[in-house]
């Protein structure tokens, strides 16, 4: 099942919307077959196991990461290969809560005579699809704010100046978190003081599919400029529901509901999670990232710590907390502590607020 879930892994930035799933065929300790699914539309990971294994599929014992799917999507149903392969056993990480599966897998392989246990290395299944979970559980992506701070917690020059304050090293493995995510969600403050690009850029042999880029303009003040409008990743603008539109735009728009200026962001991330989004990476300011905590929809924080001072009249890591009172103050746990070039990175999880288990790291 570890072996499995490795190869699970591999589908991380190509696989959204779908889950990664890993399959492994053996005998005893004999491995005769393996696969893991890459792309939406592309073989699942156990016909791909049972091609290789051929003849050798019959009588092995199947070890997948998450219940074989029973229903015909992009594909056919999994369960039907491992039956007609004659697989005398399946060992399933987890139960898949998509309502087309949710037991039925199991139910039609254990119909079929095959025996199933389910359970083996489930934290581990689910850390690895939390976004995934997430959006079938919870009805919303998985969020994670990541910043950029120096020691005394400042994310911006007075000015907004904040390049750089993290060293090239940490650029480049944000395009790595990038990578992993079905979105990345800025807002137009950003877009207009930074021009992020807000694409994963990884070396060339790496396949990606680059994340939807989403700018949070409810006045639509950023859609005639920007490289975020520029290369192969596609851009949604979502702005208030009576802005006028200019004419003859041609960029994808959605509206969403503003209170007190700023888009609702529980309706953004509905409306992300109806268009099939697992994990939303936030790469914006203090007062977008402020927002995302206050309304308590941060499910991990990714800070970028440099070795440097930015002083007192520098920019908060978020703004618009209103905390009076040492009881009112968010506590977090950290969980991952790394060197990153000269910066350290942390990965933090709100305390008090269910939370999937943090991703696997990349090595």
């Amino acid at each position: 099942m570890a072996h499995a879930l490795r190869l699970a892994a591999r589908g991380a930035y190509t696989t959204k919307p779908n889950p990664m799933v890993g399959c492994v065929l053996a005998h005893g300790e004999r491995v005769v077959g393996s696969g893991f699914h890459a792309r939406a539309g592309q073989p699942h990971a156990e016909p791909l196991a049972l091609a290789q294994a051929g003849d050798a599929a019959r009588g092995a014992t199947a070890y997948v990461t998450l219940e074989p799917c029973a229903h015909t999507g992009r594909t056919g149903p999994c369960v039907d290969a491992l039956i007609g392969a004659g697989v005398a056993r399946v060992v399933a990480a987890m139960r898949d809560p998509f309502r087309h599966v949710d037991g039925a897998g199991f139910e039609r392989l254990r119909a079929a005579g095959i025996e199933v246990a389910v359970g083996l290395m489930e934290a581990q299944a689910r850390a690895l699809n939390r976004g995934f979970l997430s959006r079938i559980e919870r009805g919303r992506p998985f969020v994670t704010v990541k910043l950029a701070t120096s020691l005394d917690g400042r994310s911006a020059m007075a000015s907004g100046d904040s390049k750089w304050i993290s060293g090239e090293q940490s650029r480049h493995d944000v395009h790595r978190l990038r990578a992993r995510s079905g979105a990345i969600v800025t807002g137009a403050g950003t877009v207009l003081a930074d021009d992020p690009q807000l694409s994963a850029r990884l070396p060339a042999d790496v396949e990606v599919v680059q994340p939807l880029r989403v700018v949070l303009d409810p006045g639509l003040a950023t859609v005639a400029r920007g490289r975020v409008r520029e290369g192969e990743a596609p851009t949604l603008y979502i702005h208030a529901p009576n802005t006028k539109v200019p004419r003859g735009l041609k960029a994808e728009l959605a509206h969403a509901p503003v209170r007190a200026g700023m888009v609702d962001l529980h309706a953004v991330l509905q409306l992300l999670a109806a268009r099939e989004v697992n994990d939303v990476l936030v790469e914006t300011g203090a007062t977008l990232a402020g927002a995302f905590m206050a309304e308590h929809l941060v499910d991990e924080l990714v800070l970028y710590v440099a070795p440097v001072l930015l002083g007192a009249q520098a920019r908060p890591l978020f703004g618009g907390l209103h905390i009076e009172a040492m009881a009112e103050r968010y506590e977090l746990e950290l969980v991952d502590t790394r060197s990153v070039g000269d910066d350290l990175r942390l990965t933090l999880l709100p305390r008090g607020v269910p939370t999937p288990a943090p991703a696997p790291a990349d090595s």
